[in-house]
Protein backbone atom coordinates (compact mmCIF):
# COMPACT_ATOMS: atom_id res chain seq x y z
CA UNK A 1 0.00 0.00 0.00
CA UNK A 2 1.10 3.50 -0.77
CA UNK A 3 0.33 6.75 1.04
CA UNK A 4 1.08 10.19 -0.32
CA UNK A 5 0.86 12.48 2.73
CA UNK A 6 0.45 16.23 2.62
CA UNK A 7 0.48 18.38 5.74
CA UNK A 8 -2.43 20.80 5.38
CA UNK A 9 -4.06 23.75 7.12
CA UNK A 10 -7.38 22.48 5.75
CA UNK A 11 -8.85 20.27 3.04
CA UNK A 12 -12.09 19.00 1.58
CA UNK A 13 -13.23 16.46 -0.94
CA UNK A 14 -16.42 16.79 -2.96
CA UNK A 15 -18.51 14.39 -5.02
CA UNK A 16 -20.94 15.93 -7.53
CA UNK A 17 -20.21 19.33 -6.00
CA UNK A 18 -21.19 18.28 -2.47
CA UNK A 19 -18.66 17.96 0.38
CA UNK A 20 -18.22 14.38 1.60
CA UNK A 21 -15.11 14.94 3.73
CA UNK A 22 -13.77 18.11 5.37
CA UNK A 23 -10.88 18.62 7.80
CA UNK A 24 -8.99 21.45 9.43
CA UNK A 25 -5.28 21.25 10.19
CA UNK A 26 -3.75 17.81 9.74
CA UNK A 27 -2.94 15.42 6.91
CA UNK A 28 -4.41 14.54 3.55
CA UNK A 29 -3.53 10.90 2.87
CA UNK A 30 -3.95 9.73 -0.71
CA UNK A 31 -3.98 5.92 -0.59
CA UNK A 32 -3.13 3.44 -3.35
CA UNK A 33 -3.65 -0.30 -2.93
CA UNK A 34 -1.49 -2.68 -4.93
CA UNK A 35 -1.95 -6.32 -5.93
CA UNK A 36 -0.61 -8.52 -3.18
CA UNK A 37 -1.38 -6.05 -0.40
CA UNK A 38 -3.07 -7.57 2.63
CA UNK A 39 -4.53 -6.43 5.92
CA UNK A 40 -0.98 -6.51 7.31
CA UNK A 41 0.07 -3.70 4.96
CA UNK A 42 -3.12 -1.73 5.75
CA UNK A 43 -2.38 -1.86 9.48
CA UNK A 44 1.32 -1.06 9.07
CA UNK A 45 0.56 1.89 6.80
CA UNK A 46 -2.11 3.25 9.18
CA UNK A 47 0.38 3.12 12.04
CA UNK A 48 3.04 4.86 9.95
CA UNK A 49 0.63 7.60 8.81
CA UNK A 50 -0.53 8.39 12.34
CA UNK A 51 2.96 8.31 13.85
CA UNK A 52 4.99 9.92 11.03
CA UNK A 53 6.66 13.04 12.41
CA UNK A 54 5.79 15.84 10.01
CA UNK A 55 4.66 18.62 12.37
CA UNK A 56 6.96 21.14 14.03
CA UNK A 57 7.79 21.09 17.72
CA UNK A 58 8.54 24.23 19.77
CA UNK A 59 12.01 24.43 18.19
CA UNK A 60 10.58 24.26 14.66
CA UNK A 61 11.81 20.70 13.97
CA UNK A 62 9.55 18.03 12.48
CA UNK A 63 9.32 15.93 15.64
CA UNK A 64 5.54 15.63 16.12
CA UNK A 65 3.00 13.29 14.53
CA UNK A 66 -0.63 13.96 13.69
CA UNK A 67 -1.47 12.08 16.91
CA UNK A 68 0.83 14.36 18.91
CA UNK A 69 -0.79 17.54 17.57
CA UNK A 70 -4.30 16.03 17.66
CA UNK A 71 -4.64 16.83 13.98
CA UNK A 72 -7.21 15.54 11.53
CA UNK A 73 -6.83 13.17 8.60
CA UNK A 74 -8.61 13.19 5.25
CA UNK A 75 -8.07 9.77 3.65
CA UNK A 76 -8.84 9.50 -0.05
CA UNK A 77 -8.44 6.30 -2.05
CA UNK A 78 -6.46 7.00 -5.23
CA UNK A 79 -5.88 3.98 -7.43
CA UNK A 80 -3.56 5.91 -9.75
CA UNK A 81 -0.86 5.77 -7.04
CA UNK A 82 -0.61 2.04 -7.75
CA UNK A 83 0.08 2.60 -11.46
CA UNK A 84 3.13 1.14 -13.15
CA UNK A 85 4.85 4.13 -14.78
CA UNK A 86 8.16 2.47 -15.62
CA UNK A 87 7.80 2.62 -19.38
CA UNK A 88 6.01 4.49 -22.10
CA UNK A 89 3.84 7.58 -21.85
CA UNK A 90 0.70 5.86 -20.56
CA UNK A 91 0.37 4.28 -17.10
CA UNK A 92 -0.52 0.63 -16.65
CA UNK A 93 -2.83 -0.32 -13.81
CA UNK A 94 -1.93 -4.02 -13.81
CA UNK A 95 -0.20 -3.52 -10.45
CA UNK A 96 -3.31 -2.07 -8.77
CA UNK A 97 -5.52 -4.23 -6.58
CA UNK A 98 -8.99 -5.16 -7.80
CA UNK A 99 -11.65 -2.60 -6.85
CA UNK A 100 -13.24 -4.97 -4.31
CA UNK A 101 -9.93 -5.76 -2.61
CA UNK A 102 -8.81 -2.11 -2.70
CA UNK A 103 -12.05 -1.00 -1.07
CA UNK A 104 -11.79 -3.67 1.64
CA UNK A 105 -8.18 -2.75 2.49
CA UNK A 106 -8.84 0.99 2.30
CA UNK A 107 -11.75 0.60 4.72
CA UNK A 108 -9.56 -1.43 7.10
CA UNK A 109 -6.88 1.28 6.88
CA UNK A 110 -9.48 3.95 7.78
CA UNK A 111 -10.84 1.86 10.69
CA UNK A 112 -7.35 1.68 12.14
CA UNK A 113 -6.78 5.44 11.67
CA UNK A 114 -10.00 6.09 13.58
CA UNK A 115 -8.68 4.12 16.55
CA UNK A 116 -5.64 6.43 16.84
CA UNK A 117 -6.77 9.89 15.80
CA UNK A 118 -9.60 12.15 16.97
CA UNK A 119 -11.08 12.89 13.55
CA UNK A 120 -10.85 11.06 10.24
CA UNK A 121 -12.81 12.01 7.11
CA UNK A 122 -12.85 10.20 3.78
CA UNK A 123 -13.81 10.61 0.19
CA UNK A 124 -16.25 8.25 -1.52
CA UNK A 125 -14.61 5.09 -2.83
CA UNK A 126 -14.76 4.80 -6.61
CA UNK A 127 -16.36 8.20 -7.14
CA UNK A 128 -15.12 11.05 -9.30
CA UNK A 129 -13.88 13.37 -6.55
CA UNK A 130 -12.57 16.91 -6.42
CA UNK A 131 -9.98 17.45 -3.70
CA UNK A 132 -9.06 20.92 -2.44
CA UNK A 133 -6.32 21.51 0.09
CA UNK A 134 -3.86 24.05 1.38
CA UNK A 135 -0.49 22.30 1.67
CA UNK A 136 1.28 23.65 4.74
CA UNK A 137 4.99 24.12 4.18
CA UNK A 138 4.70 22.65 1.58
CA UNK A 139 5.28 19.30 3.27
CA UNK A 140 4.68 16.09 1.30
CA UNK A 141 5.91 12.54 1.98
CA UNK A 142 5.51 9.23 0.16
CA UNK A 143 5.20 6.14 2.38
CA UNK A 144 4.89 2.50 1.41
CA UNK A 145 4.06 -0.73 3.20
CA UNK A 146 4.71 -3.52 0.73
CA UNK A 147 4.48 -7.29 1.04
CA UNK A 148 7.72 -7.34 -0.99
CA UNK A 149 9.57 -5.49 1.75
CA UNK A 150 7.95 -6.89 4.89
CA UNK A 151 9.85 -9.46 6.92
CA UNK A 152 7.33 -12.24 7.45
CA UNK A 153 9.38 -14.95 9.10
Amino acid sequence: MIALLQRVTGANVKVAGKPVGVIGAGIVALIGVERGDTEVEALILAERVTSYRMFADKEGKMNLSVKDVRGQILAVQQFTLAADTNSGARPSFSTAATPAEAERLFNRFVEKLQEWTPRVATGKFGADMQLSLVNDGPVTFWLRASPKTQNRS
